[in-house]
């Protein structure tokens, strides 16, 4: 039989002065009021006086009414959680044993400290279930157990209900940032003014496809845009190859940044002034965050883990969709093709959702373009398409005339169609393309720089 002190030990981690001190310190001092609620939320208290108490508080801070002793114990009335007997007497005990609300944040960071730990014991308790089940293979363990380490280093549960009023006040908080920030579009931009203004940039969460067919671009536009992100907007930027090697892309890089022909440094043909530009051009890109992986059988899930590792994470792109292996792993190779890109389209858009930045990945186009007249892309192109239609936010087609007809008088004009926008409408953006340097630039900017 386990004695009385055994049992106690067992209990989850929690500390009884850090929580009712907190509680305390709002009680004796309302200025310290917000802080807290900025860095505790209810569940956070272990024991349920205190997060009855704290439910309290915080929900009157939503209303901006004022915090005293003698408020808190008529809102806990009124919400039913008041004991004639008790509730009074306690809640003057929270303010005898509070030393000072001048250590309030002390305070708070032991009750969090303590809610981790229980958050990572409860995540550790489910695995372990799991694994006793047995129903799950040894990769789906170590992906749930990813998935819930991740939710809690983030601050968040991984699953669970959410009243709308605290949405709204995480939708308040982004609209003020945007207000502030004075920026033209609200997501990251491409480094194409046109483009950024058609699809509101790339904006957390969203699933970007850029598709076209062999040879239009698309890996081009992807450095574009990732070195573009790389350089302005502070964040680490993320660029899975299953295509192309690490030099190569490098290298690709390097000429977008120098304007170097791409040919002189395939060839290592240099004169001594494209040395200056490439030597400018390194150290620019040395000061970026740009991340390079071209392990060419990568999954969604390795890619996830891996993303989940990096900090301060701006964007990701993967190229591209059709070259990646399924989750499900060799056993799934019965499956269709078309099963095969859906389970990877879903797991791409879920993929975003968890780490909250634009995934940019690019497709391949079937032929059936060539066989039109008008050879521009339709979205019943995408390859293996209808899946990948369906979870992609923003869907967007590379065009260039002159690849099919040379004598085109569009040379070297582009066209980005738009095809699908959850952020606004569809329609074509007119870009220049540099084959030399293999970029992009917006129409406007090549009277003034080329």
């Amino acid at each position: 039989m386990a004695t009385e002190e055994e049992l106690l030990v067992r209990q989850m981690p929690h500390s009884v002065e850090a929580e009712q001190s907190v509680l305390g310190s709002m009680l004796i001092d309302a200025r310290c009021v917000p802080q807290v609620i900025e860095e505790l939320k209810p569940e956070d208290f272990y024991l349920r006086t205190n997060r009855e108490i704290y439910e309290t508080i915080y929900s009157m801070f939503n209303f901006s009414l004022t915090i005293d002793p003698v408020t808190v114990l008529d809102h806990m009335r009124q919400n039913g959680v008041y004991d004639e007997n008790t509730s009074r007497n306690y809640i003057l005990q929270l303010m005898e044993i509070t030393p000072t609300a001048a250590n309030v944040k002390e305070y708070v960071a032991i009750v969090k400290d303590k809610a981790l730990l229980r958050r990572i014991a409860e995540t550790a308790g489910d695995l372990t279930a799991l694994i006793q089940e047995g129903t799950g293979t040894a990769q789906e363990v170590l992906e749930a157990a990813e998935q819930r380490i991740y939710a809690i280093r983030q601050g968040r549960a991984s699953q669970g209900l959410e009243h709308i009023s605290s949405v709204i006040l995480g939708v308040y908080e982004r609209l003020n940032e945007l207000a502030a920030s004075g920026q033209a579009v609200p997501g990251l931009s491409t480094g194409l003014p046109d483009v950024d203004a058609a699809i509101s940039g790339l904006n957390r969460s969203d699933l970007i496809l850029l598709a076209a067919r062999p040879g239009m671009g698309k890996t081009s536009m992807a450095l574009n845009i990732l070195l573009h992100a790389g350089k302005f907007s502070g964040k680490t930027v993320v660029f899975f190859s299953l295509e192309m090697s690490r030099e190569q892309l490098a290298m690709r890089l390097i000429s977008g940044e120098s304007f170097v022909d791409n040919k002189k440094l395939v060839t290592g043909k240099l004169a001594e002034e494209d040395w200056t530009k490439i030597a400018a051009a390194s150290a620019a890109l040395n000061q970026t965050q740009i991340l390079i992986d071209d392990n060419p059988a990568l999954s969604v899930a390795d890619m996830n883990a891996k993303c989940r590792r990096v900090d301060n994470l701006g964007l990701v792109v993967i190229d591209y969709l059709q070259l990646m292996t399924s989750a499900g792993g060799p056993s799934r190779s019965g499956d269709n093709r078309q099963q095969i890109v859906s389970d990877i389209s879903r797991a791409l858009k879920i993929m975003a959702k968890e780490l909250n930045v634009p995934v940019l990945c690019l497709s391949q186009l079937s032929r059936a373009n060539e066989a039109r007249t008008n050879k521009r892309p339709m979205l019943s192109d995408l390859r293996e398409s209808g899946a990948i239609e369906q979870d992609a936010d923003i869907v967007m087609f590379l065009y260039r005339d002159d690849y099919y007809n040379e004598d085109s008088e569009n040379h070297n004009l582009a066209e980005c169609i738009i095809a699908k926008n959850r952020h606004g409408e569809t329609g074509t953006v007119e870009l220049q393309w540099l084959p030399e340097y293999t970029t992009f630039s917006s129409i406007d900017r090549r009277h003034e720089e080329y």
